[in-house]
């Protein structure tokens, strides 16, 4: 497979390694203000005072109680420091530091881009496969020397499992458009503007290579989520987000890609709870070789369909 190499727009100004030193400090900055924020809303609505406050805080993430109200405390914290750490940084990165407006994240219109409702169903096509690489990635293990490592990994692994479970457990309508908002609207546009829309088009331009571009970008999306268990799986996720933002030319359809594989996974598990399928999307039995061999030929052939009906467009 030949590079493909990323023109720089005449009227655009080219990254450069000192912009990419100025996001990771506006992302930094993001999630200190976002605490913050956190903090705030706490002292008007609690009366708790700034240690109490941050003490509440740290107990809500840590272990959040039973009680429907813990439960949108926990959401609302995820939310605020969700848009704080990702989309708002991204966005005062690509407005103040690259001086650019958000129609040059894309080169083709949203209407032009053919095959969109193929990406929802390449991502649902993934998960199969997706799925037999997190079992293998969850079976790796470090070297013995490493051990006391890996077992730290394993127990804040399990520490994360348990908040998402309380997460995603739904005892109300209302708890579950709560959760598409912050599980799968929320986190699809501020990881894809920051991850597609910035850095994988930055990393293409430094590298000349869109190829290049999207695989670090993916490796670094799987590595920020710092769940390392889970870090081989994402990234696959990732590069295919990316390759239907190359082929899409346009930040709408891979943002559309992550919310069908979010909200479509609270969805599924919204119904299990409530008994209106059998299919349990949670569930840690192993996937047959030949399912996730026959998910992966599905999501190449559709990979492909989308990539030749979006063919004279590049980024």
């Amino acid at each position: 497979m030949q590079p493909i190499h990323i023109p720089n727009p005449p009227s655009s100004r080219p990254p450069t390694i000192g912009g990419l030193i100025m996001l990771v400090g506006f992302l930094l900055l993001g999630g200190v203000l976002s605490t913050f924020l956190l903090l705030g809303i706490l002292l008007v609505t609690k009366g708790l005072s700034i240690v109490e406050a941050s003490s509440y805080l740290t107990q809500l993430a840590l272990k959040p109680t039973d009680s429907t109200k813990g439960w949108y405390e926990l959401m609302l914290l995820q939310g605020i420091n969700h848009l704080g750490t990702f989309l708002v940084p991204a966005l005062a990165y690509w407005y103040f530091v690259e001086h650019k407006h958000w129609q040059e994240f894309n080169r083709r219109p949203l209407w032009a881009v053919a095959g969109l409702g193929v990406v929802g169903l390449l991502v649902i096509s993934f998960m199969p496969f997706d799925g037999l690489v997190i079992e293998w990635n969850q079976n790796l293990h470090l070297p013995q020397t490493l051990a006391p490592l890996e077992q730290w990994i394993r127990d804040k692994e399990k520490s994360l499992e348990g908040i998402t479970k309380y997460l995603t457990t739904f005892t109300t309508t209302g708890q579950l458009l709560v959760a598409i908002l912050v599980i799968g609207v929320i986190p699809a546009i501020g990881e894809e503007v920051l991850f597609r829309g910035v850095l994988q088009r930055n990393f293409s331009y430094w590298t000349g290579n869109t190829h290049v571009g999207i695989w670090l970008a993916a490796i670094l999306f799987s590595a920020i989520h710092v769940q390392f268990l889970g870090f081989f799986p994402r990234m696959l996720l990732g590069a295919l987000f990316g390759y239907v933002y190359v082929w899409s030319g346009n930040i709408w359809a891979p943002i559309f890609a992550h919310f069908v594989n979010n909200g479509f996974t609270v969805v599924m598990m919204y119904m299990h709870q409530r008994k209106m399928t059998t299919v349990n999307i949670d569930s840690n039995e192993s996937i047959p070789v030949w399912g996730a061999a026959i998910s992966f030929v599905i999501t190449a052939g559709l990979l492909y369909y989308f990539k030749q009906s979006n063919r004279t467009q590049t980024l």
